[in-house]
């Protein structure tokens, strides 16, 4: 479990197809991950990996193809900077909002306007994502925590203050990018229990 803060930038080092399918990725870090005990959980721009290996400032995670194909890692290459954070531990802040690593889609950024120091970006997402998106309701973008401002059909906004301009990717958003999307846990839980509901009524 995550919380959508995000506690270092990383960068792919090396991605190594294998021949029975899905990849091994080595990511620098500015951490020290000889400290990170082998099987921990860490959300690269908001997709729940494994660690497999760990060295000074490099940790090793392996991906299955389905991770590659429905998520932005797809496009991902040496050099692509990542959003990175640990998993929760108990007792520690929660920050942001409850985040699974779990992504849910591709969200395709449409605008971005700055306002003052601030920026305002705005997203279309697939239509079956759409009622899980309400305005000043939670979403993690490339694992980010943020609230929805405005929502309007399959599009929504989002304001991005200086500091998290400054200290994750979304720096380097422009229009027509793909987007990591995960919804709110709740949102999910709740049209799930209404789809549940529908059903016993008939």
């Amino acid at each position: 479990m995550f919380t959508g803060i995000i506690t270092g930038l990383g960068s792919i080092a090396a991605m190594q197809r294998k021949p029975d399918g899905g990849a091994r990725l080595r990511i620098d870090t500015p951490w020290d991950c000889t400290s990170i005990p082998i099987g921990a959980s860490i959300a690269c721009s908001g997709i729940c990996l494994t660690l497999v290996e760990a060295s000074q400032n490099q940790f090793a995670v392996d991906a299955s193809d389905e991770t590659i194909d429905v998520t932005t890692m797809a496009h991902w290459d040496v050099g692509t900077q990542i959003n990175l954070e640990r998993a929760l531990a108990l007792g520690d802040e929660l920050g942001g909002h409850m985040v699974s690593g779990h992504v849910d889609g591709k969200a395709v950024v449409t605008r971005i306007e700055q306002e003052g120091d601030s920026y305002l970006l705005a997203f279309d997402i697939p239509s079956h994502l759409a009622p899980f998106i309400a305005a000043k309701g939670s979403v993690a973008l490339d694992g980010i925590s943020l609230t929805v401002n405005r929502v309007d059909g399959t599009e929504f906004e989002i304001m991005v203050i200086p500091h998290t301009w400054a200290h994750t990717t979304l720096a380097h958003a422009k229009p027509g990018v793909e987007i990591n999307l995960e919804v709110d846990m709740l949102a999910r839980y709740v049209a799930r229990m209404t789809e549940f509901g529908k059903g016993q009524s008939t």
